[in-house]
């Protein structure tokens, strides 16, 4: 089966199907979305106009049985930051598009009618039906009128009511194996899915093979399984994911004085242990949950779990780290069961829950409730779902918040929250968090991995030597991951494991039959890198952007009085090579 792309225009409801490029036929997933929307989007067009286009593209590896390979890619200009904008999540949509031969679907133009479509994803192409009944409807009634809970060959991408209203901090959420939902975060990207008039998507995989073809099956599935090894053997991805999720950072973060608590005003929290992944895996083990699951098919980390309340009931599922950070710590909450309510509230919302709980610990800080207060943060957040003129200002984000209210405290870079690790305490991640091309992200250079977690050396947290040159290679490295739909958690074996890199172009070569070496893999993420910052630059962004807001270089940060010292010069050093 060719690969296609298929190409929808929402302005007169019109879909072509296109022979892929040459110039597009060696990316996917991230270095895809981000080539499209560089040539095709005008970097200073309004991000939820006619002129943005919406791209969803499965990685290079998707739809092959290499171990968790199941992330889909979207791309599109940010409505939250301004810059161009990917997000990366699992869920089953990224190896039924691989599976039916879709390179990328692209969304664009605006509807001229004031009408929600649905979009119909088959191998035959797109359908495109008005939408009527579920708008309004969360993300959990939608998957359950649509009868897809439990149907394994038909995917469903989907926004909630805070994208419908096109609320800046709205994410686009993705069917998991088990009829939930992992969400394509950051930046807003729900809201220019409801800019196009798309209630969801459904993608119909049936009659097609289970995986896509082999160049040489043999030779895939021997790198494959040297891959799947690396993962397994490596104590974070082989152990400490799956024990106690991503959450097992908190205690780990919070030793070495860098989880941002009461809205970074401190660098440890009193209470973390009530919040911990230890705390969180002792409860779902009592209460008959999952500890370990996957988020998609073929995960073997399964660092997502199933929480469940006193009753045995689910709540939420993907109970990530920076959520419960941001719920706990930043807004000095620590109820994991309100926690997880808050949770499953931001799933079925369609909202970015790391965006949305920094803005709600500046709702705190600008004394719309207190801190500490869970009830009024669970009320705040269906203010968000109903549409109240307070709902509509927090859910546009901390920086909109933060205006509003006058605040001076508001942490964020490019006008996205800055996310679980103070960057005063660890020093690497303030600088990724400076030079991201898409606003303030840790996914995006996680220099945790080697600050912290001591994966792949050890540079210290709290120096400033070796933090640009670490960010750099780190940031490189991961926009050629995110191009082959692996889960960027591989990462951790591919600092240690030395078979891991060679396994994935082993992989990468089995699979398209090619001859590609490691230093290809580099170069891709270099260039990606440099499109993204071309587009930025073209939309008005300078080195001026690529900064912390000031307190963090006025104010220190116990409990090592910690601060931002930096100079301009020295991070502008990020961008020479």
């Amino acid at each position: 089966m060719a690969e296609k792309i298929l190409r929808v225009d929402m302005s007169d409801l019109s879909v072509k199907s296109e022979s892929v490029p040459t110039a597009w036929q060696g990316l996917g997933g991230r270095a895809l979305t981000s080539v499209i929307v560089a040539a095709e989007v005008e970097p200073t067009c309004h991000p939820l106009g006619k002129k943005n286009k919406l791209v969803f593209a499965p990685g290079l590896l998707s739809g092959t049985r290499a171990a968790n390979s199941g992330r889909l890619s979207a791309g599109a200009k940010s409505p939250l930051t301004g810059t161009i904008k990917e997000s990366n999540s699992g869920g089953t949509a990224a190896q039924l598009l691989a599976r039916m031969g879709i390179k990328a679907l692209i969304i664009e133009g605006v509807p001229t009618a004031c009408q929600f479509y649905a979009l119909k994803v088959t191998t035959d192409g797109v359908t495109i039906t008005p939408e009527n009944d579920l708008v309004g409807c969360g993300n959990f009634e939608v998957v359950e009128k649509l009868n897809l809970v439990d149907n394994k060959e038909c995917g469903l991408i989907s926004i909630g009511q805070a994208g419908e209203r096109q609320q800046l901090a709205a994410n686009i959420s993705v069917k998991d194996p088990e009829g939930k939902f992992r969400s394509l975060g950051r930046g807003g990207l729900g809201a220019v899915m409801g800019s196009k008039g798309i209630k969801y998507i459904t993608l119909d995989a049936a009659g097609t093979q289970k995986s896509v073809p082999l160049a040489d099956s043999d030779k895939f599935k021997e790198a494959a399984k040297t891959f799947a090894k690396a993962l397994l053997d490596h104590p974070v991805c082989g152990e400490g994911l799956g024990a106690y999720g991503t959450n097992v950072l908190v205690n780990i973060v919070d030793a070495v004085g860098g989880l941002p608590t009461k809205n970074f005003r401190y660098g440890h929290y009193e209470d973390h242990e009530l919040i911990s992944g230890e705390k969180m895996a002792e409860m779902i083990s009592e209460r008959g949950g999952k500890v370990k699951h996957g988020c998609h098919a073929g995960c073997v980390m399964q660092c997502s779990q199933v929480f469940v309340d006193k009753n045995g009931e689910y709540v939420t599922s993907g109970f990530e780290y920076e959520t419960i950070w941001a719920l706990g710590a930043h807004c000095c909450i620590s109820d994991l069961d309100i926690l997880a309510q808050a949770d499953n509230l931001m799933d079925d919302i369609g909202i970015d829950s790391i965006e949305t709980a920094v803005t709600l610990g500046l709702a705190m800080e600008a004394g719309i409730i207190e801190f500490g207060d869970g009830p009024g943060l669970l009320k705040l957040l269906d203010e968000i779902k109903n549409g109240t003129p307070v709902g509509r200002i927090l859910g546009s984000g901390a920086s909109v918040t933060g205006k509003v209210y006058g605040l001076t405290r508001v942490p964020v870079v490019k006008d996205q929250a800055i996310p679980a690790y103070d960057p005063r305490s660890v020093k690497g991640i303030g600088i990724t968090y400076c030079t991201s091309t898409m606003g303030a992200d840790h996914t995006i250079g996680y220099t945790i991995a080697t600050n912290i977690l001591k994966c792949g050396g050890f540079v210290d947290p709290l120096q400033k030597e070796g933090q640009v040159e670490l960010s750099r290679n780190l940031q490189i490295a991961t926009a050629a991951v995110d191009s082959t739909g692996l889960c960027i958690f591989v990462a951790f074996a591919v600092l240690d494991d030395p078979t891991a890199l060679p396994a994935i172009v082993d992989m990468l070569n089995a699979r398209f039959g090619i001859s590609l070496t490691v230093d290809d893999v580099t170069a891709l993420g270099t260039s990606v890198l440099k499109t993204e910052r071309a587009f930025n630059q073209a939309a008005g962004f300078t080195n001026a952007h690529d900064r912390l807001p000031e307190f963090f270089t006025d104010e220190v940060v116990p409990p090592h009085n910690a601060v931002w010292d930096f100079s301009d010069a020295e991070i502008d050093e990020f961008w020479n090579f």
